[in-house]
């Protein structure tokens, strides 16, 4: 796993992240998402190493934790086959958002498209 870009700006500018993986992809979030107890960076299901089909070697994985008050975005919002995480001070839509995927994708508000 790589970290891209450089870091020595402070973590304090940092308010996003961006989740490179396999063949381009990309996938954004706020940092307060990704450092929340329901976002998990996973090598492991049910105690076996993940499969290629479910993102080996390392996946991102947004979880609800019931009766916890944390953002639960969609799945798609953990990125499958990760090569590196990148810190932004600044938003950038990742795959799913440039092609009409709602940036926010707030499970409980259902909320899939950017678009009505």
């Amino acid at each position: 796993l790589g970290f891209v870009g450089t870091v020595n700006r402070g973590w304090d500018v940092a308010k996003y992240l961006l989740q490179h993986c396999e063949y381009g992809f990309t996938v954004n979030v706020p940092l307060d998402v990704a450092l929340a107890p329901n976002f998990l960076l996973a090598t492991h299901f049910d105690g076996q190493p993940l499969t290629p089909d479910h993102g080996y070697p390392l996946r991102g994985v947004v979880g609800h934790i019931p009766g916890a008050d944390h953002k639960t975005p969609y799945l798609w919002k953990g990125g499958k086959w990760l090569r590196g995480l990148e810190f932004l001070a600044r938003d950038r839509l990742g795959f799913w958002e440039q092609a009409g995927y709602h940036n926010e994708a707030d499970v409980w508000k259902e909320e899939r498209f950017a678009y009505g």
